[in-house]
């Protein structure tokens, strides 16, 4: 099966010594092996430069120094309550124990954290191999739980590929092997015998602990030792082997290999026989693995907040640097959120009433905000923060989505603006636009879509099914000259500064951003007027949207909160200092 890993971010690697009979190396020019004392010299760790020590880290060393001089001192009772009320803190709030582990930061230096003179802890194989393994780890769940049409599929390798070659060579070597065997005189049965054991532990996996009497049957008919006896005796009938397998392998399969079963019945040469047995047989293994998954899903579900939470913790621990992404993105979110606020307060002038409104920033504000940007994030430019990153491809669905249904807005906007009252009634009307500026505008985010053409089309059409719905209901038809002013309406919708497409891309952003603040309420908010046309697609991705956003925030809010503490007393500090200067 494949699966795609994340990102792990940058990492340092030195060369290490070889483990087992390969720590002896071969000297340069010939000289023998060298021992690994000779390899640690020549691949020595460079020093670290010197840093300046605080005065109180200078002293607990020269206490940690007597201490060791002198072991048999014990411990004073300060030293041990204090380490025990650490310990105790940690245990009774983890929230606040990610938040120690964030290490603060001066303002304006979020993405600096460490001294320019220490370099990044060097990271070995093992270590990264354990911490890629945790985040391919995390991200299976993440993905079993958020994507309920999650399945495990087989890995298909590129067509002219050289992976896929060299496996076709060693495929076609083992079965042509096997053929020679079978066509010996007498013939060999060594190969048929080992797919005959793999068929059999195969066919022993898919079991259950109840399938008693199926599990004595395969062990009693498939016994490799009673086999063998045959071969050697001339008397093995390999056809009846086979076709007991093919029965039992149509007794345990899903309903929907019954088809590839009955086909296996009809191939009667053995080797072909062979390779299509083990091909259900890969089919029979990804069913069951996704009935596995199906099942865990449910359970899943209670402890993937907190599984997830624990191995990124993991990864965190091993990159400090791990949450950079996510501070710009929070502070920017921030910052939009001032920027809006001064823009709505009065001059500073106006008395105590823009003192009382210059009131702290709303960490909720502040990640809804967040979320909001994600909408209209520049994949191509921008690296996506990195709590958010194993959704990436949900979020810039979601974008893509709405993009193509704000254009669709747009234009229903256009047309039952232009046509008047005559057509927002008609039952029907509404959703033929629809249909038509999804269809012309299927591939508009790919590099050689040409929006100004499509918009042209679009018109053409629209005026086409304008004038057929207002001659059908008793309406005059649409004249030459307001048919080129709606055609020029739809096309200038390719401007991006729109009046129109502005006015329903804010009505959408507002709509989702009512919607997140009221995500615990069982009803949504009001649409906004002029969407009402496009209602239903728009909750529909609105729900999709904020599920996912809940998710995110119930698994990552530990980490959001210590971050935001940082920006928000930032901004606090700045507020205090304006308010003293007016």
């Amino acid at each position: 099966m494949h699966i795609a890993k994340q990102p792990l971010g940058r990492v340092w690697c030195l060369p290490r010594e070889p483990a087992g009979p390969c720590r002896a190396w071969l000297l340069p020019g010939g000289s023998g092996p060298a021992p690994a004392a000779a390899l640690r010299r020549r691949w020595r760790r460079p020093r670290r430069a010197a840093l300046p020590r605080a005065r109180s880290c200078c002293g607990r060393r020269r206490k940690q120094l007597k201490m060791s001089q002198n072991p048999d001192k014990p411990h004073s009772s300060e030293e041990k309550s204090s380490g025990l009320e650490d310990g105790q803190e940690s245990l009774d709030n983890p929230d606040q124990s990610i938040r120690k582990r964030i290490r603060p930061s001066a303002p304006g230096s979020y993405r600096d954290d460490t001294p320019k003179s220490s370099p990044p802890r060097p990271v070995s194989v093992e270590e990264l191999m354990e911490t890629a393994k945790g985040v391919t780890n995390m991200a299976l769940a993440h993905e079993i739980v958020v994507n309920g049409d999650f399945q495990i599929k087989p890995a298909e390798l590129p067509e002219h590929s050289l992976e896929k070659k060299v496996r076709d060579i060693v495929h076609k070597a083992f079965w042509d092997c096997l053929e020679a065997q079978l066509k010996e005189d007498p013939p060999t049965y060594d190969h048929a015998i080992k797919l005959l054991g793999e068929i059999k532990e195969t066919l022993l996996s898919f079991l259950l602990p109840g399938h008693t009497r199926l599990r004595n049957q395969i062990t009693e008919v498939l016994d490799l030792d009673l086999i063998k006896q045959e071969a050697e005796n001339g008397a093995l009938d390999i056809s009846k082997l086979v076709e007991f397998v093919i029965g039992m392998m149509g007794t345990l399969c899903a309903p929907a290999r019954d088809e590839e079963i009955k086909k296996l019945k009809d191939i009667h040469e053995i080797v072909p026989l062979f390779r299509a047995i083990f091909s259900v047989l890969d089919l029979m293994k990804m069913d069951m693995a996704n009935f596995a998954v199906s099942s865990i899903r449910p359970k899943l579900m209670h402890q993937s907040a907190e599984y997830e939470r624990k191995k990124f913790q993991e990864f965190l621990e091993k990159q400090p640097n791990s949450l950079d992404l996510v501070t710009n993105w929070l502070q920017e979110a921030a910052d939009d959120l001032e920027k809006l606020r001064s823009n709505r307060l009065p001059p500073h002038g106006s008395g105590d009433g823009a003192a009382g409104e210059a009131s702290a920033l709303c960490p909720t504000a502040v990640q809804n905000q967040a979320y909001l940007k994600l909408l209209k994030w520049d994949h191509m430019n921008r690296p996506f923060p990195e709590t958010v990153l194993m959704d990436q491809s949900r979020f810039q669905e979601i974008q893509l989505e709405l993009e193509q249904l704000l254009l669709t807005g747009t234009v229903l906007l256009v047309v039952f603006s232009a046509a008047g009252s005559a057509l927002v009634d008609i039952p029907g009307f509404a959703e033929k636009i629809k249909t038509i500026v999804k269809v012309l505008l299927t591939g508009m985010h790919l590099p050689t879509f040409n929006l100004k053409e499509s918009l042209a089309t679009i018109g053409e059409k629209v005026c086409a099914e304008v004038n057929s719905c207002l001659s059908q209901h008793g309406f005059t038809p649409f004249t030459a000259e307001r048919e080129t002013v709606l055609k020029g309406q739809i096309q200038a919708v390719a401007n991006p500064d729109n009046t129109i497409c502005k006015l329903i891309d804010s009505r959408i952003q507002k709509f989702l951003e009512n919607y997140l603040a009221s995500s615990h309420q069982k009803s949504l908010p009001a649409i906004p007027g002029g969407l009402g046309p496009i209602q239903r697609e728009l909750e529909e991705i609105a729900v999709k949207y904020v599920r996912l956003v809940n998710y995110n925030k119930m698994v990552f809010s530990p980490y959001y909160d210590a971050v935001l503490a940082k920006i928000l007393t930032k901004e606090e500090s700045q507020l205090a200092g304006k308010s003293k200067e007016y």
